[in-house]
């Protein structure tokens, strides 16, 4: 059904409702699971002193710290933190089932990665990298991840099961953060690592399920249904499904992660029924290395 321009702005205005809390919760977050604004920690062009080191062949002149070296007989180089502007591309899931919650105790899927995916944007930006959602130029400051919090509230769900960036969109020199469930058909995943791998992009895809999708405490008779409510599955003795469904878990769990390392990326997991600074820590250490 057609929604009408009345409707699409309502949405709209109550979907922006949401952005001052997103962004106080990310910020939150990102000030307590990371350590802010850094420099790259090797030598470089900026402003902040990292360390003396002997001169070397090649050392000019103006280079030489020359107070340093009278307190030797041997000549130093003053060595500065390296600033140098990376960019970082982040990618929620759009798909139906970001949208499932087993309990009105958890946050959905979506609603976790939106504040993952926008903690770890503020932390980047943090430290000089220039950030952006799939399909958005990447950019410094902070209004750019108002911009990001703005954009991730406002999207609507897709009524699909299978949901990826456009792979065409990849560019040399970029580091890509997928977050999804990845239940769907992995074919989408893999095809997108191995453009990735092609172009020598790297990142990370952190899987983020609901805790009822990790355990299966399904029993008796219980309908399944895909998050577009195209598939389903109506059984019942769901408590008989659970060893298969948990096999099939971890199999694919073994394929991303394969697939991943494959392509010089990282594949991390995550439950919404544990705290996000955990995860954020994960990713914040395998993109800073």
């Amino acid at each position: 059904m057609n929604r009408t321009a009345a409707e699409l702005r309502a949405e709209a205005e109550a979907a922006l409702t949401g952005v001052p809390a997103l962004m106080l919760s990310a910020e939150r977050l990102a000030a307590a699971a990371t350590p802010g604004a850094h420099g790259k920690r090797r030598a470089g062009t900026g402003e902040d002193f990292w360390q003396y080191r002997p001169a070397a062949p090649g050392d000019t002149a103006r280079s030489i710290d020359w107070r340093r070296s009278a307190r030797s007989d041997a000549q130093f180089v003053r060595d500065r933190e390296a600033e140098v502007a990376q960019s970082a591309v982040i990618w929620v899931s759009g798909a139906a089932g970001m949208d499932f919650s087993g309990a009105a105790t958890r946050p959905r899927k979506a609603d976790r990665a939106n504040l993952l995916a926008l903690a770890l944007a503020l932390a980047l930006l943090g430290s000089g990298e220039r950030v952006a959602l799939a399909g958005q130029p990447p950019r410094t400051g902070r209004l750019q991840a108002e911009r990001m919090g703005q954009a991730l509230v406002a999207r609507t769900r897709l009524d699909v099961d299978e949901d990826m960036p456009p792979a065409e969109a990849l560019r040399p020199g970029q580091r890509v953060i997928l977050f999804d469930d990845f239940l769907g058909d992995p074919a989408p995943a893999l095809a997108y690592l191995q453009r990735a791998a092609g172009f020598g992009v790297q990142g990370a895809m952190l899987q983020v399920l609901d805790p009822d999708e990790q355990g299966f405490p399904y029993s008796g008779a219980v309908l399944f249904r895909s998050g577009s409510g195209v598939l389903r599955h109506d059984t019942r003795d769901a408590a008989g499904l659970r060893e298969a469904y948990l096999a099939r878990l971890a199999e694919r769990r073994e394929m991303l992660s394969r697939a991943a390392l494959q392509a010089g990326w990282h594949f991390g997991t995550h439950d919404t029924a544990v705290p996000p600074a955990q995860a954020l820590m994960w990713l914040w250490s395998v993109l800073e290395g």
